[in-house]
């Protein structure tokens, strides 16, 4: 795949293609946990959980933890990017409304994507699914910024910081909600997974919100990084990536703090004990799952001005493009799990539903996951390519809102 966008020459010349590099390697490993979702033979919701996971598995799952929290943060840098051209109340109106309409995206678009079945799922009752991810956090994370930015980017770091680092103090405390149960209150879905049925939809909050905003809070209250030389911007991402893996190891090690789900040693070898380490609490995000998801990835930013080629416009096109690729892969994705499921002999009604109530049976291995991957971004290439072409070109005000 090569590019042709000319991303030296971008009508929004404020864009920064580290920045753009970084969302689009994300969403690209994104699709990895999507396909797998859809198409993984005997597939699990968590298969890190599983204590007989294969290596390859285990971290295909495990690749895709860097996805939310990378896109959250990085949300809240461009609107603290943002802050410095427009005036307070002009970001104000501009992100309170791009937060409902990506309120409305989830529920009424990426829901209807990920069942196919807008009117009802059978399978519950005929009650219609509206699942609640990372466009919700999103959306939801702009409101409150909408009106927390008038506070100030230091008065937002400081409040992600408390957040971020005092929430998993309510794990023991706070009630937790159950994806499947239907009779959750909705502020538990605040601090958990949680689940409601409210007249003819069952709702469920796979993205618990309290730390999701801190996350978003953390990106605008540290957006002035990205206002450094980059000599300098770069030197503070790459010591801070390393400060926040090596708090990682040192808080995830003692096991006093950081995390609901402790690790052990594992009598099956040191492999799943390194797995076991390793699988931290991303529901609701810890403040270690944090920890070792920004950090690689500001490790990343940090060397991101000094990639050239192909690969490099190829990640930039698509990151500059995240929300056309977000919503266009949902459906793309569960088209084709349609199309596959077909070729295995089942029928196409079977598949107007949300992928855990796939028929037995049904699936491919792992190559195969990862074939049907490449595929998608294949087919996935010349629109995102289109999208982004006419987003370089052109400052119409609603394309800042795909």
């Amino acid at each position: 795949m090569t590019n042709s966008v000319g991303i030296d020459k971008d009508a929004r010349s404020y864009r920064l293609t580290n920045i753009d590099m970084l969302r689009g390697l994300v969403i690209i490993i994104m699709a990895i946990d999507h396909v797998r979702d859809y198409f993984m033979l005997g597939g699990v919701q968590d298969p890190m959980a599983e204590p007989d996971v294969s290596a390859g598995v285990y971290f295909t799952r495990w690749i895709t933890h860097f996805c939310a929290p990378v896109f959250v943060f990085l949300a809240g840098t461009s609107i603290g990017l943002m802050a410095e051209r427009k005036s307070q109340n002009e970001v104000a109106g501009f992100v309170f409304k791009r937060g409902l309409w990506l309120v409305f995206v989830e529920i009424a678009i990426i829901s209807t994507a990920t069942s196919f079945a807008p009117l009802g799922e059978p399978n519950m009752g005929g009650l219609t699914m509206i699942v609640l991810q990372v466009i919700w956090v999103l959306g939801i994370g702009m409101l409150v910024l909408s009106v927390a930015q008038f506070m100030g980017a230091r008065a937002c770091f400081i409040i992600a910081v408390l957040i971020l680092a005092g929430h998993n103090l309510l794990d023991s405390v706070w009630p937790l909600g159950s994806i499947m149960g239907g009779s959750d209150p909705f502020w538990t879905s605040l601090h958990s997974q949680g689940s409601m049925t409210l007249g003819p939809f069952y709702i469920i909050t796979v993205y618990p919100l309290l730390p999701w905003i801190g996350v978003m809070l953390l990106g605008y209250g540290t957006a002035f990084i990205f206002q450094k030389k980059p000599e300098s911007r770069d030197a503070f991402l790459l010591k801070t990536g390393l400060a926040f893996i090596g708090a990682f190891i040192v808080i995830r090690a003692t096991g006093i703090y950081g995390d609901p789900n402790p690790w052990q040693v594992q009598n099956i070898g040191a492999l799943a004990t390194f797995f076991d380490f390793m699988n931290v609490s991303k529901y609701p995000p810890s403040l270690i799952f944090i920890l070792i998801t920004l950090g690689p990835m500001a490790i990343v930013c940090a060397y991101a001005d000094k990639l050239q080629g192909w690969l490099k416009d190829t990640l930039v096109m698509f990151g500059r493009v995240p929300f056309a690729f977000y919503v266009a892969h949902f459906y793309l994705i569960h088209l084709l799990s349609m199309f596959f499921g077909m070729t295995q002999g089942f029928e196409a009604s079977q598949f107007l539903h949300f992928f855990f109530f796939y028929p037995q049976g049904y699936g491919t291995g792992l190559t195969g996951v990862y074939i049907v991957w490449f595929i998608v971004l294949l087919i996935l290439y010349p629109f995102c390519k289109w999208m982004a072409e006419i987003k370089r070109r052109r400052k119409d005000w609603w394309l800042s809102y795909l």
